[in-house]
């Protein structure tokens, strides 16, 4: 099903580690955020559910290395908050 997202809210972690990210990722990410309130599920953005230590959480691909995770916040059957919680390259974030 198909949820509207209402709002896109990031973690304090996550405004920090996007400030000390590289330029050229603070704008790639920026734009993979257009892209993503615009269609989720882009085949671009590469989205898919995590497992393991980051279950519950999805991944998008903000360059070719960085990964941007959300959760997402259920409201009711058609509206949903998105959460994003971690930014980092593919290496530091899956040790």
């Amino acid at each position: 099903m198909k949820r509207n997202i209402v709002k896109v809210v990031p973690t304090p972690k996550f405004e920090k580690l996007l400030r000390k990210a590289p330029r050229l990722v603070r704008r790639a990410y920026q734009q993979r955020l257009t892209i993503f309130l615009r269609d989720q599920f882009h085949p671009f953005l590469n989205n898919h559910l995590l497992i393991g230590s980051y279950k519950g959480y999805r991944s998008i691909n903000v360059t070719g290395d960085w990964r941007a995770l959300y959760k997402e916040i259920i409201i009711d059957d058609d509206r949903l908050i998105i959460e994003f919680h971690l930014l980092g390259t593919h290496s530091q974030l899956y040790r």
